[in-house]
């Protein structure tokens, strides 16, 4: 018996903290009180470095580096690599080492507007400290973090950089020496390390950044640990009433990312040390204040317009233009599913990103392109013509579904989903050289995999048999609903790009599309596939075949398959973005209540203290689940707003807001940067 719970607004079945309930700052969440035991760490992130916050003083749980994998002990298949934790740091006043059962008023906070995160504490009756890291956005392999120490009284410091490899990496190096130019004395902190199979080299380096002018810098010296560890230090003695400050600059990178990490590690972190703390913020904060130009604005519910931006903020920080990487479905948060790529991207936060920032969209594109002979080698081995792209993919292109998935080799909507994202790209940006260089190779490709994949059975029946639903519960069956119909708008959507680019179209493109079955049941709900008899779904499917998919466009038949299916999804262990679906839905045939009601349901169950990430499931524990966001953000931006991608661009269609929210504002829409408003 499934448990529907969700059909009554759900209570949040966490505690969040009470910093996170009275927080309605719409740029800043603020922990006021941390339990260690039940903190989940949020991610600051810069497209390509994710630094994932501790409760512990001077301490970062793990750094992600984009594009770093390697195979060990999991799967037999590529993974993401924890890298050098270079900002790990200790503090010590007055001979004594400061960790968390030394501090009072502990305060951690993340600043969303300036993608910065700082903690806040106090040392007994000697001194209070402040220390804010960024991932900066300007320099992609670099980081900074700021530290000020207010002296109660006069006190004696002693602060240090420590460099330890992940417990994964072999073949560990340590390397300490100073570069001394005429105007500065830099030293370096650098430590080398190969992963688990030798594939990748990781490197990073780090140097400390003093306010004093050069000739009056602290001494820093050098300490050797274990084979895995070293560290560098200084030492200062503070009057009483009196505050110094000093920063820690550092930049990681592998062989994945350049030829020559370890010297590249050390030029980088040269280049942040010269630039100087002031540069570097201020670049950041510009770099973020460009991104911010394209903002959602609630009026009328300030929690939600936190959660948004929130949302925004991990989508923003989770990927940037001109990168070769895709985003996971955790984002730069951790090593959940092994930070493949998945449909998670195209389907539900590429839209968003597509939206607000077209120049990113075409990075998590342009990943894609550049893998699409692997995609063809695909297809070819299961003894299909065009592109078929894998269910995971990782660094090469290549199948990263662990054996006992089935959706590995079965789940082949994936390459439907990636030919919808190409196609809506050039309608947002209706950029004619793209679609002819990379857009028509990926649809055409995919297009003749569609092609050839269907069985001919007759007018009607150009069956597709044998597959992994979009509802993943659904293994091994025939004419799904979603992959039928992300079919048919792969083969129609490229027949359209021939015709735009002058191109002569496979004319079986369109006689497939116009033949590939969307069943029926006897009550006239849209059939999820042909064994479906009503039992419980993971994850929506043929909701999708209105949004975004737009093969049923009748609202009677819109409101019949919500009302069925949203009885069909159990309370617990399915994904954040199926109620996102059903609130975007649910907005643009204008009820704002049952819109509401599957907004907040989509996301506020999963919600982990102290700083209200996003878990995958209701009672979940693997944040950030940026898919879930990506799919509530296109509740707001298409559901609420209404706004809609179409081949001739972005307009807007009729919607309804919840009643609590006077008015909606999405700014820095598209190439044009437009503005769109609802009330």
């Amino acid at each position: 018996m499934l448990n529907f719970k969700h059909l009554m607004l759900p209570l949040l079945t966490v505690l969040l903290g009470e910093a996170s309930f009275s927080q309605t700052d719409p740029w800043k969440i603020t922990a006021a009180k941390i339990d260690s035991a039940n903190y989940y760490g949020v991610t600051v992130a810069n497209g390509m470095i994710g630094i994932v916050s501790s409760p512990e003083p001077f301490k970062v749980k793990n750094v992600i580096l984009a594009g770093a994998y390697d195979q060990y002990g999991r799967g037999r298949v590529s993974n993401f690599l924890n890298g050098f934790n270079l900002l790990n740091m200790y503090l010590e006043i007055d001979g004594r080492r400061i960790s968390a059962k030394d501090v009072k008023n502990f305060r951690q906070e993340l600043d969303m507007q300036h993608a910065s995160f700082k903690t806040t504490f106090d040392y007994g009756d000697r001194a209070s400290v402040t220390y804010t890291y960024y991932s900066l956005r300007q320099l992609p392999f670099t980081v900074l973090m700021d530290v000020s120490i207010m002296a109660k009284k006069a006190i004696s410091i002693t602060a240090a950089s420590v460099m330890e490899a992940p417990e994964a990496m072999t073949d560990v190096q340590n390397y300490y020496n100073e570069i001394a130019p005429p105007h500065a004395k830099i030293p370096l902190l650098t430590s080398t390390a190969k992963s688990p199979t030798g594939k990748l080299l990781f490197a990073a380096s780090t140097d400390f950044i003093f306010s004093e002018p050069h000739g009056k810098e602290p001494q820093v010296s050098h300490e050797k640990g274990d084979n895995s560890m070293h560290l560098m230090k200084f030492s200062k003695d503070i009057a009483g009433g009196a505050t110094y400050n000093y920063a820690l600059t550092g930049s990681t990178i592998t062989s994945a990312h350049n030829p020559d990490p370890l010297n590249e590690a050390e030029r980088m972190t040269i280049f942040a040390r010269l630039e100087g703390r002031d540069r570097l913020l201020k670049l950041h904060e510009k770099a973020w204040a460009d991104l911010w130009k394209s903002d959602i604005t609630i009026e009328g519910d300030p929690q939600s317009q936190q959660d948004i931006h929130s949302m925004l903020y991990h989508l923003y920080s989770f990927a940037r233009a001109g990168s070769p990487f895709s985003l996971s479905p955790m984002g730069l948060s951790g090593l959940g599913y092994n930070g493949h790529v998945f449909w998670d991207t195209e389907v539900w936060m590429f839209p968003a990103l597509l939206v607000l920032h077209p120049e990113i969209a075409k990075s998590l594109l342009d990943y894609r392109f550049e893998r699409l002979e692997m995609a063809k080698k695909n297809a070819f081995a299961h003894g299909y013509k065009g592109a078929m792209f894998p269910w995971e993919s990782a660094d090469n292109g290549g199948e990263e579904t662990p054996v006992w998935a089935l959706s590995g080799p079965f789940e082949h909507h994936i390459t439907a989903c990636v030919a919808l994202a190409a196609w809506n790209y050039y309608a947002v940006t209706q950029d004619k050289e793209w679609l002819r260089e990379k857009g028509w190779p990926i649809l055409s490709a995919s297009a003749d995999f569609w092609a050839d994949r269907v069985e001919r059975n007759g007018a009607g029946h150009y069956d597709i048999k044998n597959v992994v639903a979009a509802d993943e519960w659904a293994e091994n069956v025939d004419n799904n609903a979603f992959t039928n119909a992300a079919a048919k708008v792969n083969l129609e959507n490229a027949t359209a790009a021939a015709k735009i680019l002058d191109l002569k179209a496979n004319a079986d493109w369109l006689l497939v599309a116009q033949n590939i079955p969307v069943l029926k049941m006897a009550n006239g709900v849209t059939q999820e596939h042909a064994a479906y008899k009503g039992e419980g779904i993971k994850q929506a499917d043929v909701n999708l075949l209105a949004y975004p998919l737009k093969v049923i466009t009748d609202p009677v038949q819109i409101k019949k398959d919500l009302a069925y299916y949203e009885t069909r999804v159990p309370y617990e262990g399915t994904p954040a973005m199926t109620q996102s679906i059903f609130a975007l839905l649910y907005a643009r045939l204008g009820d704002g209540e049952k819109a509401c009601h599957w907004f907040k349901d989509a996301y506020e169950p999963n919600l982990l203290p102290p700083f209200r990430v996003i878990a995958e499931n209701k009672g979940g524990t693997n944040p950030y689940f940026a898919t879930g966001a990506g799919g509530i953000l296109q509740s707001v931006l298409m559901g609420f707003c209404g706004l809609d991608i179409t081949p001739d661009g972005i307009i807007q269609v009729t919607s309804k807001l919840p009643r609590q929210w006077k008015s909606l504002k999405v700014s820095g829409v598209g190439p044009d940067k437009k503005v769109f408003f609802r009330k």
